[in-house]
């Protein structure tokens, strides 16, 4: 079954945005509401959006608009309808019965509801509709969140999950999870009775807001927005809602009671309190008469708000230190002070619940940490952090904060481990979900790494590729990156066919190591530095001119040198969320390790025959490095010139790596030979020069530059140009190496560049001086 085109029916939050990422995998949508004008309405307010829910204008402009009353008849022409209505059982069925009536034969009909029965929604349909029909929720943001659970019926034909399962892996880029038909499937299900523990707890009045938040980010591994700011962003009215329709459903269960919501947050309902929307939930920003925004923290007790209290609880500081987030979560969870308690009272019966109701919702143990994962932005999902804190520890601990949860005994997912003597369920990570994905990681359990420093890897992929991997911190590249891309390029030309370049973390690459950098400068150990940036040029080229395939595979930041060392890859396979830029501009410098000269020569690349005025092209490329300009999609980073027409781009973040080794080995099936060296690239001289310099200069006396800015501009230039020549010329890739050299020293011998740098380190942020 093929999808070439889809229709998205309900141009709310969650329908206009699924639009917008259908458009951002290349595919037509048709988007329709109660009125035309309504569909629009709810395209605008996705592109106000931020993060942005598209990859590029582009992807916008795949989506068209229309009405239910005069539109509908367009679905014929789709080959995947996706209801996204309000969440009512009866507007919903309303809907689907006239979508029966003019759907094609064979059509896929999808609803993305967060919790009604599938099988309900779907009563009274055609045969035909039955068999092709099946949930498909996505999870807001719906670009960002890797989590799609599919819940089929039992009339769903397998062919029809099929369909849906590899479409949204390939082409959506989502983590696909097949979940039963019960209430709330598996991931809301899940992570509303966690925050329901946690409302209790706070209406125990044993823990504050702040305190809370505090300790359940990233201390446990879980995104910053914590609890209560995700519940704020989410707002506090759906919430209610979607708690009071489980609690319906779920029926007279024996933790009814924990599905009832506490008596201040109705109030915080009555009161109008529903989160960011409405400007105040639990929290409240407020404007300072300094123009400053001051955050302000709810007072659960009496709906008032107050400053933001610095959270002390000893175990927090003392587990600041620890790294491992296995470690961090045990040690907390056995501390005998107020994080310890939270976590024996909220996260245990949380984690003993989910145990014990696995078998109803999902089809396995794994699958449920891959939802909390992939949906809610857990490092650890449930049965993970059970072994992180071992069984008997997770249960001794609910038999004193809440004993009624083991009534019917210990859950046998926990249980049976007991009973053969063992104190986890799993032991380690959640496999990946496919063979073909995360293989750097199955490749490192399946064989010896070939060599390994502090810095990076070198890892056999199988079928004669050899990987680097990068593993410093935010793999910054420093010396011992840079020694061991040589290594890898000597081992893969003689004993591999192709390389790749890539890694499994969250970014692929942070950049130079800006702190070895700044002590070396303040060290004014001139020579070793320059004997480090000639290193760094020096192997960037044999990257470009290496005797096998150099594939790298980017994603995340994407930033400096690592930017650079994607730009000198034979070919480059992106991952869709890669931010890519040559930011160096941002602490004072400019690239040096090729990214400068490659942005030329790719720019006078594109000049069409004939052509001689170099400037615009050679302009563009300018601006792309003196505003640092970064993608924020691997789509636009090809509109910026980082990427090429022949570089690829993979949606899953999960198969990037498998689809790196393929396109390796397609190079290598195709007769791979190294390109040839570039020997005269052609420039402008001063016919580029005084233009670019002259636009440095007035945006200098327009006041929206710094002098600082001004010299690095004009410092750029002079690369760009290819140095101060009276007329065009062409010159070598190892001539424009030298100028970039020489404009990186010159730059980082002055005091305004080092104080950007000291800035950018201890901030995160770029200092404009």
């Amino acid at each position: 079954m093929h999808i070439r085109s889809v229709g998205v029916l309900g141009a709310g939050t969650m329908g206009a945005q699924i639009a917008a990422h259908f458009g951002n995998a290349g595919v037509p949508v048709l988007l329709l509401d109660i009125s035309t004008d309504a569909a629009k309405q709810g395209l605008e307010r996705a592109r106000r959006l931020k993060p942005d829910p598209g990859f590029t204008p582009d992807s916008w402009a795949l989506i068209s608009t229309g009405a239910f009353d005069t539109d509908l008849h367009r679905l014929s022409e789709s080959d995947w309808i996706v209801e996204a209505v309000v969440e009512q059982l009866d507007i919903k069925r309303e809907l689907l019965a006239k979508v029966d009536v003019v759907r094609r034969p064979g059509t896929i009909v999808t609803s993305n509801t967060s919790g009604i029965p599938l099988t309900t929604l779907a009563t009274g349909r055609s045969d035909d509709f039955r068999r092709h029909w099946l949930g498909t929720h996505f999870f807001n943001p719906p670009r960002y969140l890797h989590l799609l659970e599919v819940i089929p019926t039992a009339e769903t034909r397998p062919e029809v999950i099929e369909t849906i399962h590899h479409f949204a892996d390939h082409r959506l880029g989502k983590g696909v999870v097949v979940a039963k038909d019960s209430p709330n499937f598996i991931g809301n299900h899940i992570g509303l009775y966690a925050i329901m523990r946690i409302l209790a707890a706070v209406a125990r009045d044993e823990y504050t807001i702040d305190e809370v938040d505090t300790i359940t980010g990233p201390v446990l591994g879980r995104p910053k927005s914590a609890t209560f700011r995700t519940l704020d962003l989410a707002g506090l009215d759906i919430l209610g809602h979607v708690v009071n329709n489980l609690r319906e459903r779920l029926g007279d269960t024996q933790e009814r009671d924990v599905w009832t919501l506490p008596a201040f947050f109705v109030r915080m309902l009555e009161h109008g309190l529903t989160g960011e929307k409405a400007g105040q939930g639990f929290y409240k920003r407020v404007k300072q008469p300094n123009g400053d925004t001051m955050i302000l923290t709810l007072d659960p007790n009496t709906l008032e708000y107050g400053e933001k209290q610095r959270v002390r609880i000893a175990s927090l500081e003392a587990i600041a230190p620890i790294g491992d987030v296995r470690d961090r979560v045990r040690t907390l969870f056995q501390a005998n002070d107020k994080a310890g308690r939270f976590l024996r009272d909220t996260l245990a019966p949380t984690l003993v619940y989910t145990a014990r109701v696995t078998p109803s919702i999902a089809h396995s143990p794994d699958d449920v940490d891959r939802v909390l994962r992939w949906g809610f932005g857990w490092e650890l999902g449930p049965f993970e952090l059970i072994d992180a804190i071992g069984i008997r520890t997770v249960v001794e601990a609910v038999r004193e904060s809440s004993p009624e949860i083991l009534t019917d005994g210990v859950p046998p997912l926990l249980d049976q481990p007991l009973q053969s003597g063992r104190n986890v369920v799993r032991g380690g990570d959640v496999p990946p979900a496919a063979p073909d994905l995360q293989i750097l990681r199955t490749a490192k359990e399946r064989t010896t790494v070939v060599k390994r420093n502090a810095g990076a890897s070198l890892v056999d992929l199988g079928d004669g590729v050899l990987c680097v991997e990068f593993h410093s911190k935010m793999n910054v590249v420093g010396d011992d990156t840079i020694q061991m891309l040589q290594a890898g390029l000597l081992e893969a030309s003689r004993n591999f066919v192709a390389l790749v370049v890539g890694n499994e973390a969250p970014n692929f690459s942070a950049g130079a190591n800006l702190m070895l950098l700044l002590l070396e400068a303040q060290e004014e150990n001139w020579d070793d530095i320059d004997l480090t940036i000639r290193a760094f040029q020096r192997t960037m080229l044999a990257l470009r001119y290496a005797d096998v395939p150099v594939v790298v595979a980017p994603a995340g930041l994407t930033l400096g040198g690592g930017c650079e060392i994607a730009l000198h890859g034979d070919r480059v396979q992106a991952a869709a969320e890669t931010y890519m830029g040559l930011v160096e501009v941002g602490v004072g410098l400019i690239p040096a390790a090729g990214g400068t000269k490659e942005m030329l020569a790719r720019a006078v690349e594109t000049m069409p025959p004939g052509t001689s005025d170099y400037l615009p092209v050679i302009q563009r490329a300018f601006e792309t490095i003196a505003f640092a300009k970064m993608s924020t999609s691997g789509p636009h980073a090809e509109q910026l010139g980082y990427l090429r027409p022949v570089d690829g781009i993979t949606m899953n973040r999960e198969r990037l790596l498998t689809d790196a080794k393929g396109r390796a080995l397609g190079r290598v099936a195709e007769g791979y030979h190294p390109p040839p060296r570039r020997t005269a690239i052609p420039v402008g001289g001063d016919a580029v020069l005084a233009p670019l310099k002259l636009g440095v200069h007035l945006a200098w006396r327009g006041g929206r530059i710094s002098n600082h800015d001004a010299l690095i501009g004009r410092k750029l230039a002079t690369v760009m140009a290819g140095g101060s020549l009276p007329h065009p010329s062409t010159v070598s890739e190892q001539d424009l190496l030298d100028l970039e050299r020489a404009a990186f020293l010159s730059l980082l011998g002055e005091r305004k560049t080092l104080d950007r740098i000291q800035h950018t380190l201890k901030t995160g942020k770029p200092l404009r001086n």
